[in-house]
C-alpha cells in the first residue's frame, strides 16, 4: 500500500458546513473557528463518560470498604511515580538475583509534573497525581477529537473520543498513571504531523518520550512522515521538517543514555533494568506461552479479558490498513501494537499499554456514526453496552482483581 503523502486530507463538509478553499489558510482558519466549540462537546462527553466510571467505581469501593479516590492516587506504578516525584530517583527493591525492581525503569516526564504541581499548590502528592492525570487525559481527549474531525468530520471525531474514553481498560485514564499524559503529547504531535507542522511534531514527540516507554512510538511516526516526506519531495524540503525528525526521537534517547551512564552502560542499561523488571521484547515468545497456560488451565478473568482486547486490537489495525489511514497513524498504532504484542512480561498490562493507540478506533467510529445516522436505537444499544462494560470491568480491575494494571 502506498500513501501519496503523509498530509491527511481535511474531511469533507458535514452538512450545514460553509464550503471552504482547498488552500492551507483557509483549513486552518476555518478549523480555529470550528474546533473549539465541537471539541468542548467532544470534551463533555469524554468527561461524561469518565465521571460515570468513576461513580460505578466509587460506589465498588464503598461497598468493599476502601476509599476511591486512595485507589485512584495509589495503585501500583502510581507509587512508584509519586515516590519518584518526592524524593527523586533511588528505590530499588530486591526479591531475588535476577528480579530487582528498580525506579529507573520510569521515565520522568509524568513525576516532574507532579512535583511541580505539589511544589505550586498545597496538593499532597496523590492529589497532585490525579490532576495531573485528569488534565491530560482532558488534552488528550480534545487531541483525540481533533484527529478525527480532521480526518472524517466533527461526528467522527466526537465518535472517536467516546469510543476512546468507553475502552475496557480506559479506567486507567482516571488514575495517576502516565497513559494521559503520553496520549495527549502523542494525539498532538500526530495532529502537527497531518498539518505540516513539524517543529510541534517534534517537539510534543520528544515530550512523549519522556513520558513512558513506549513513547518512542510517536517520534517513530514523526521519523517516518518526515523519511516519506522527504522521499516524496526528493529532498526539496523546509528545514523544519528536518529540525521536527531530529528533535522528535530526543527525550526517549536522552532518558535511556541518562540511566544507562548511570547504571555503566550507555546503550543497554536501561534495557538491563526493564530485564530484571521482567519485561523484555521476545517477538511475543513470552506472550504466547502465557497464551498457552490460559488456554489450557485457565487463570482468573483479567488475563483472557486481556487476550481478547489485544486480539481485537491486531484486528482493528487490519481495518485501520484497509481503510488507508494516514502513514504517521499507521506507524503510531504499528509500533504501539508490536510492543504489546512482541513484549513479555506483566501480560495484564498490555491493554494499559494499547490506550495510547486510539486511531485503532477510527474505523469503529466511522461505524458508529453511520450506524446512528441509519439506526439510531442501534447506536444507542451499542454505546450503552460499551459503557455497561467499561464501567463494571474498571471497577473489577481497581477494586477486586488485585492485579497490577
Amino acid at each position: 500500500m502506498t500513501h501519496p503523502t503523509t498530509l491527511a486530507r481535511p474531511a469533507p463538509p458535514e452538512p450545514g458546513d460553509r464550503a471552504v478553499r482547498p488552500s492551507r489558510t483557509s483549513r486552518s482558519s476555518r478549523a480555529a473557528r470550528s474546533l473549539p466549540s465541537a471539541a468542548i462537546t467532544a470534551l463533555g462527553v469524554f468527561a461524561a463518560a469518565r465521571l460515570a466510571g468513576l461513580l460505578v467505581l466509587a460506589g465498588t469501593a464503598w461497598a468493599t470498604g476502601r476509599h476511591p479516590v486512595a485507589l485512584l492516587a495509589r495503585s501500583w506504578d502510581s507509587a512508584w511515580y509519586l515516590g519518584i516525584a518526592a524524593h527523586g530517583y533511588g528505590r530499588t527493591l530486591y526479591f531475588h538475583p535476577t528480579v530487582i525492581h528498580s525506579d529507573l525503569a520510569f521515565f520522568p516526564l509524568y513525576p516532574a509534573l507532579v512535583r511541580a504541581v505539589t511544589t505550586l499548590t498545597p496538593l499532597t502528592g496523590g492529589s497532585a497525581g490525579l490532576l495531573v492525570s485528569w488534565t491530560a487525559a482532558a488534552a488528550a481527549a480534545c487531541g483525540v477529537y481533533a484527529i478525527g474531525a480532521r480526518l472524517h468530520g466533527r461526528a467522527v471525531g466526537t465518535a472517536l473520543v467516546l469510543l476512546w474514553g468507553l475502552l475496557p481498560h480506559s479506567v486507567v485514564l482516571s488514575m495517576a498513571y502516565t497513559e494521559p499524559v503520553l496520549t495527549a503529547f502523542a494525539a498532538w504531535s500526530l495532529y502537527a504531523v497531518l498539518d505540516g507542522r513539524w517543529l510541534w511534531a517534534g517537539s510534543l514527540a520528544a515530550l512523549a518520550g519522556l513520558a513512558r516507554p513506549n513513547g518512542f512510538a510517536v517520534a517513530a511516526a514523526v521519523l517516518v512522515a518526515a523519511a516519506h516526506e522527504i522521499w516524496r519531495s526528493r529532498g526539496k524540503v523546509s528545514h523544519r521538517v528536518w529540525t521536527g525528525a531530529a528533535l522528535a526521537p530526543v527525550g526517549w534517547t536522552g532518558y535511556v543514555l541518562w540511566v544507562g551512564h548511570r547504571e555503566g552502560d550507555w546503550l543497554r542499561g536501561y534495557f538491563q533494568v526493564q530485564r530484571l523488571w521482567g519485561s523484555r521484547f521476545d517477538l511475543g515468545e513470552g506472550s504466547l506461552h502465557f497464551v498457552k497456560h490460559l488456554l489450557l488451565h485457565g487463570d482468573r478473568f483479567v488475563f483472557p479479558m486481556t487476550m481478547v482486547i489485544v486480539a481485537a486490537a491486531v484486528l482493528l489495525y487490519l481495518l485501520l490498513i484497509a481503510d488507508r489511514a494516514p502513514l504517521p497513524l499507521l506507524v503510531h498504532s504499528g509500533v504501539l501494537l508490536l510492543i504489546a504484542v512482541g513484549g513479555s512480561g506483566f501480560f495484564e498490562s498490555k491493554p494499559r499499554f494499547l490506550l495510547p493507540a486510539f486511531p485503532l478506533l477510527l474505523p469503529l467510529a466511522r461505524a458508529l456514526v453511520r450506524t446512528a445516522r441509519a439506526r439510531p436505537w442501534h447506536a444507542t444499544l451499542v454505546v450503552g453496552a460499551l459503557a455497561g462494560l467499561s464501567f463494571a470491568y474498571g471497577a473489577y480491575l481497581v477494586v477486586i482483581a488485585h492485579t497490577p494494571l
